[in-house]
């Protein structure tokens, strides 16, 4: 018997119904985005030159400046590197600066220079600060490094530097300090392994010995390559297989890495804590044996930053002020494959993974992060009735950190009276000579973090709340425009 069209078509609408009730899916057409003109699929090159930071299309030799820094050496900055934000599909630039103008003295006007880690998106044009740190000793964060899970710098001089971390998979919070002098050895950082690992290349400033520093443990397990005690940085490719070396003369060198984790900690170096071998459990297959190293240019001088190309067969270089780019597999002394940025004063370079979904032509530039600057030391200066002479030893700062995002009792505040003190103790902070400021280092946060302080002591209890990014709360209504007349038409 034949069915007729009327009855095939109902069956067929049956089945339909049986197969989405029962949990089975009807195959659809999967939508293939449309393709962005000029699609970045060889990533872009970030750099740090004399103008500020900005980004390079290989593919093209086209440059964008992004966060422009101020001309003559106002600001000291180290970086960029590429690294994620929660919540974008795509990873975005980290730099940080020193305010390298003078100094407040007693007796005349100045900066407090402070340090400070800024987060730029390129194709949005919006710079954030993450924190800040006040540093009257040293010339600022340098050797800054990141993988997808932590960004790693050196903060310090003279010896005494120090480790300090920042957690990638929080959009702010604190960066903590994985290595710092006495109880642990004085370290520089050279360069990050990818992978979820988050290992960072350091190297001891004493010995010169190199090891991996586990960040999320805070110990260190022995280093795969044999290095010596002035080479660095380091760049690792993006699969982990091959590493380029700056030499202190002779240019960079690659050979073959591995970075698993290793199995076992060494024994403390001097001054180093020990690591426990249960923080170090491996992840991938055993360290392979070296090959011998193999030079890009022995004619080079040290590079200043090294990156890889997305595919591994591209190394560019920062060095001689400009950006080198290089076969990854050319003979030693060969030509490099392009110059950018001639006379840029190029120190720093990163080269991100493919960008299919943007070009250079959706980059935004930015304004820079000198307002972020001007405006705390804005906020942190003193009343000008306690900046005297007499005043100054008698005057006492009250800090107080609050999530602006929800109400907090904190933004309230008027007076550091014993009950509010011992219900809300306050974060510690001093009085340098016109402005005040934190104790700790990098206690400035950035994000819906305010801060509310307290002047007293020498004056009258004056108030105020401040914050890296806005002095305005997260939580503040959003302004409602004042509604406009519209004229009306004549009769």
């Amino acid at each position: 018997m034949r069915f007729s069209f009327t009855k095939r078509l109902v069956v067929a609408l049956a089945l339909l119904v049986a197969t989405a009730c029962g949990g089975g899916s009807v195959p659809t057409a999967a939508h293939t985005p449309t393709p962005v003109e000029g699609a970045l699929s060889g990533g872009l090159i970030a750099y740090l030159g004399s103008g500020g930071v900005g980004v390079l299309d290989r593919a093209t030799g086209k440059s964008t400046l992004v966060a422009p820094l101020p001309a003559g050496g106002a600001f000291r900055a180290s970086g960029p590197v590429w690294a994620p934000v929660p919540g974008l599909p795509y990873p975005v630039l980290y730099f940080t600066i020193h305010d390298d103008r003078p100094a407040e003295r007693r007796t005349s006007a100045g900066v407090i220079p402070y340090d400070w880690l800024f987060r730029v998106d390129p194709f949005t044009g919006v710079i954030e600060p993450l924190a800040a740190s006040a540093d009257l000793q040293s010339e600022g964060p340098f050797g800054l490094v990141a993988n997808s899970h932590y960004l790693v710098l050196t903060v310090g001089c003279c010896a005494n530097y120090e480790v300090d971390s920042f957690d990638l998979t929080r959009s702010v919070s604190p960066l903590r300090v994985l290595a710092k002098p006495p109880t642990q050895a004085a370290l520089f950082t050279e360069g990050a392994a990818p992978g979820p690992d988050g290992l960072i290349a350091v190297r001891a400033v004493g010995t010169g010995a190199w090891y991996w520093l586990n960040p999320s443990a805070a110990v260190l397990n022995p280093f795969p390559l044999t290095l010596g005690p002035e080479d660095g940085p380091i760049a690792i490719s993006a699969d982990g297989t091959m590493a380029a070396i700056s030499l202190p003369d002779q240019g960079p060198v690659i050979e073959p890495i591995n970075v698993a984790t290793p199995i076992a900690s060494p024994p403390p170096a001097s001054g180093t804590a020990a690591a426990p071998s249960s923080a170090a459990t491996p992840t991938h297959a055993s360290p392979r044996p070296s090959a011998a190293p193999r030079h890009v240019n022995s004619k080079l001088p040290h590079a200043d930053a090294m990156a890889w190309s997305p595919d591994i067969k591209e190394l560019a270089l920062a060095v001689n002020g400009e950006i080198q780019v290089y076969s990854a597999t050319g003979a030693d002394g060969a030509a490099p494959a392009a110059h950018y940025l001639t006379g840029g004063g190029v120190t720093g370079i990163d080269w991100s993974g493919p960008l299919a979904g943007k070009s250079l032509a959706l980059v935004k530039p930015d304004k820079g992060p000198q307002s972020f600057v001007d405006a705390l030391l804005d906020a942190t200066k003193l009343p000008a009735a306690a900046d005297t002479l007499a005043a100054r030893p008698q005057t006492k700062v009250y800090l107080w950190q609050f999530d602006s995002s929800k109400a907090s009792p904190i933004a309230a505040i008027a007076a550091a009276t014993p009950a509010v003190l011992q219900q809300y103790p306050p974060i510690d902070a001093g009085v340098v000579f016109h402005h005040w400021t934190p104790s700790q280092s990098w206690q400035l946060l950035g994000g819906c973090s305010r801060y509310r302080v307290v002047i007293a002591g020498s004056i009258a209890p004056a108030a105020s709340t401040f914050g890296l990014a806005s002095n305005r709360a997260c939580n503040a209504p959003t302004p409602t425009p004042s509604p406009t007349v519209a004229a009306s038409p004549s009769k």
